[in-house]
């Protein structure tokens, strides 16, 4: 392929990712201006859920971004600032597939259990869970770093590269420390979701109302499904890139806007827009006609 036509394509695929991302954060305005303006929202345990996933969505689009422009433009700075921006990217991708199974649980005690929902799923308790989410994330980040600082030479932090966390394996540990997360996360996150999906849906078939609320919530639960699904195609931009960049040089800014972006930028859409809640708070402040 010619150089002019790619720089074409790159540069419109770019601009459709600045578009997608400037869209994405109307929205997300529009939503944390209604969460933090209705106090009886903020008591409820799945908004507190849903807007601390909107909240991390949001900064990792903004971090990740950045440090892709960054490296289309190849500027490299010092390991001792990208290991941390990094560090960060890597937890709060794997923050949300974990908020995504404890709302899949609130929706679960809501229906199977609503005696006792309003003492075990509070405010305060899904808190308490957000911190949990962060601890579980951040520890082996820890050993992820304690690895390479023990292979690595102490003046490896001065290092000047290209701020990818691919290119920080140092060693098989590492390498193996890192799948084993990716694979038993993602797998225990399925199975939380999928048996949150089959109770609930043998409530709604009791029930047998189109309209009851477990009906709402088994739709809810599957698209927490059909999210871990998109979260799980940013595992294919290394294949594509491996594979595919050879025969199409554009192929890297499209597996990053279809596979990394767009499954954090439909957040909004999924959860937001679509709930009964923030629509009725939105046409009150006409921002929904």
């Amino acid at each position: 392929m010619s150089r002019e036509p790619t720089e074409i394509v790159r540069n419109t695929l770019l601009t459709l990712i600045l578009l997608s991302y400037c869209i994405f954060l109307y929205f997300v305005a529009i939503i944390l201006y209604v969460y933090f303006t209705n106090p009886h929202i903020r008591e409820k345990a799945r908004y507190v859920l849903f807007v601390h996933m909107l909240i991390n969505d949001t900064l990792l689009l903004s971090v990740i971004i950045c440090l892709y422009l960054l490296a289309i433009y190849l500027i490299f700075f010092p390991l001792y600032i990208c290991y941390p921006l990094l560090t960060y990217t890597v937890s709060a991708f794997r923050v949300t597939p974990y908020n995504l199974a404890v709302m899949s649980l609130e929706q679960y005690f809501a229906i199977c259990y609503p005696l006792r929902y309003a003492e075990v799923c509070t405010a305060q308790r899904s808190l308490l869970a957000i911190r949990i989410m962060w601890i579980v994330t951040l520890f082996p980040q820890f050993l992820d770093l304690f690895a390479m600082c023990y292979s690595m030479p102490r003046n490896f932090f001065s290092t000047i590269m290209e701020c990818k966390w691919l290119l920080l394996v140092m060693n098989s540990f590492q390498s193996i420390l890192r799948s084993t997360i990716e694979i038993g996360s993602f797998t225990l996150v399925g199975l939380v979701i999928f048996y949150t999906y089959v109770r609930v849906m043998m409530v709604a078939r009791k029930m047998g109302s189109g309209k009851s609320s477990a009906f709402k919530a088994k739709k809810t639960v599957l698209l927490h499904a059909v999210q871990l699904g998109l979260c799980m195609l940013s595992f294919t931009t290394s294949l594509t890139e491996v594979y595919l960049r050879r025969y199409f040089y554009f192929i890297p800014i499209t597996s990053f806007f279809l596979f990394i972006c767009l499954p954090r930028s439909i957040s909004p859409l999924i959860y937001g827009i679509r709930d009964q809640v923030f629509q009725k708070q939105m046409r009150k402040m006409n921002f929904l006609t």
